[in-house]
């Protein structure tokens, strides 16, 4: 009887070549599948959040007006945003991600993008929201217009057909795309609305919406460990690709999207609500930039900076949440860099 011949695992975590089979054992990227452990360990659902005391205050005069359009905003920008981050990984990452644990990884983060898609269509619907008003905004409001600009300015070349990373160039430009996914989308981008929206549930506003967003942070803070995890193995992998003009481009690319998400606090927050105003955004977003930049080992330009809003480490520190399946209090999984937020 002929031997069966074994199948061997590559330890190269992107490739032009995907095996057909999603072979996850041995573990060669173990830190990914806890990854995915973690993530599946923490099933929620937006339907199953009671939305009955956000409908009652929404259509009392309870919220002001401002703050009617802060909530309208910060959505505006997370229903455009969840889809470009939805399709990215679908259309290009995962292309060209071929480790079976990153894979999977990345499969259950597309399914979380997709609760986060129906987050904001649960919201609109429960508080009788003008869709059209949301969905439109990345195209309306100038400030969520600019950061979308510039999101899509940098990711064009991947999602070219003949987009390979063969080269060092084609490995650096696949860099380049998850480095503004992972880093300034989902690390910089989403965490002025975060906070906006967060401000509500903790003056006792908004209740469900709050719980959604706790929810929606927890499972990003999952995300941006394994978007920084990855990016820093391919640079441990091909060294090459990590150039000093490489280095000084990505953190320009931060700098600029740190003014970008200034701009949007301003035009969100025009006056000052719930104890918030937009000047308080620039020390948070320089300290959410702060983070991102020493987690991909390099060494920050802004010396140390303290985190203006210390409750939203408080939300992702916190060790319980709601099994909705099994409607009882479980312990909740979170990555190792909660102290980022």
């Amino acid at each position: 009887m002929k031997e069966q011949k074994k199948m061997k695992k590559t330890k190269e975590i992107i490739s032009d070549k995907v095996s057909v089979v999603n072979q996850i054992l041995p573990h060669v990227n173990k830190w990914a599948w806890d990854l995915f452990i973690d993530g599946a360990a923490n099933n929620w659902m937006p339907t199953e959040i009671s939305m009955a005391k956000d409908i009652e205050q929404w259509k009392s005069t309870l919220l002001s007006e401002d703050e009617k359009l802060v909530v309208k905003r910060c959505l505006g920008f997370f229903a455009g945003s969840e889809s470009l981050v939805a399709n990215n990984l679908l259309l290009s990452v995962f292309k060209f991600v071929t480790d079976p644990e990153c894979r999977q990884y990345i499969l259950r983060q597309a399914y979380e993008e997709s609760l986060h898609n129906l987050t904001v269509v649960y919201i609109c619907d429960s508080l009788n929201l003008d869709i059209d008003e949301v969905y439109e905004a990345y195209s309306s409001i100038p400030s969520i217009k600019a950061k979308d600009d510039f999101l899509m300015n940098i990711t064009t070349d991947i999602n070219r057909p003949d987009f390979n990373i063969n080269t060092l160039e084609g490995k650096r430009e696949f860099l380049r795309n998850i480095i503004t996914y992972y880093v300034i989308c989902e690390g910089i981008f989403f965490f002025s609305g975060f906070a906006m929206l967060l401000s509500f549930n903790r003056q006792n506003k908004l209740p469900g919406v709050g719980e959604q967003i706790q929810y929606t942070l927890r499972d990003e803070s999952l995300h941006i460990e394994f978007g920084t995890k990855l990016i820093n193995r391919i640079r441990e992998d091909d060294p090459k690709v990590w150039t000093k003009a490489f280095e000084k481009e990505t953190l320009e690319h931060i700098e600029a999207a740190m003014e970008l998400e200034l701009a949007y606090a301003r035009e969100v927050l025009p006056t000052g609500i719930l104890g918030l105003n937009s000047d308080m955004f620039i020390d948070y977003v320089q300290y959410i930039a702060d983070r991102r930049i020493v987690n991909l080992g390099l060494d920050s330009p802004f010396g140390e900076v303290k985190n203006p809003f210390p409750w939203m480490s408080e939300i992702i520190d916190l060790e319980k949440c709601k099994n909705f399946f099994e409607t009882r209090v479980t312990e909740y999984s979170v990555g190792t860099l909660v102290d980022d937020f």
